[in-house]
């Protein structure tokens, strides 16, 4: 994992509060949100690898070049969210200390912009990537702004979720679909 713990990088941001709040829903079961750190990468480069289990199953490479090519991604992904998204909140969803996801949000205008929502096998289908971006949806829509973000057009499962929070497909480009949710919409 050289590529995941190489001095180049840029860390995450220090000194950040929580500004988005905890749904109560979460809170209720022992779940919060707390800033990402350096040492949470290992982790994170995990949880990264889980979401791209059933793409890499269909490619024909020892697991070692898997593992190569996922530590590779994880990085440029890393240096591009931390590039361009200097201002986000990088956040670690855990319960008991334990993580089960992440949540990068970057609170811009006119949209909110959710970089990227990743839940842990064991934890997805539970409610909490819903009950946070209900929450953002929430505090952007007090705002007057509206929220976007991109899946992979791949990814039926997480489409059919965020067209149930009322999200709208905007367009296409490569393999990734940007949505956006305006507020007033049903979500």
């Amino acid at each position: 994992m050289s590529a995941v713990l190489a001095p180049s990088r840029p860390p995450f941001p220090a000194g950040r509060d929580v500004r988005l709040a905890t749904p109560g829903f979460l809170r209720a079961r022992g779940i919060t949100l707390r800033p990402a750190r350096d040492e949470d990468l290992p982790w994170l480069r995990t949880l990264y690898a889980s979401t791209r289990t059933e793409e890499l199953a269909r490619v024909p490479w020892p697991d070692a070049a898997k593992s190569d090519f996922l530590d590779s991604q994880f990085a440029l992904q890393h240096l591009h969210y931390l590039s361009h998204y200097d201002a986000a909140d990088f956040l670690v969803i855990e319960s008991d200390g334990i993580p089960l996801g992440r949540y990068y949000l970057h609170r811009g205008e006119p949209d909110y912009l959710i970089i990227d929502i990743s839940i842990d096998p064991a934890a997805r289908g539970q409610g909490i990537a819903g009950a946070l971006i209900a929450q953002t949806q929430r505090e952007a829509a007090g705002l007057g702004r509206g929220v976007q973000l991109h899946v992979q057009i791949d990814n039926p499962r997480a489409q059919r979720l965020y067209e149930r929070m009322g999200f709208a497909a905007a367009e296409e480009s490569g393999s990734h679909r940007r949505m956006r949710w305006a507020a007033g919409r049903a979500g």
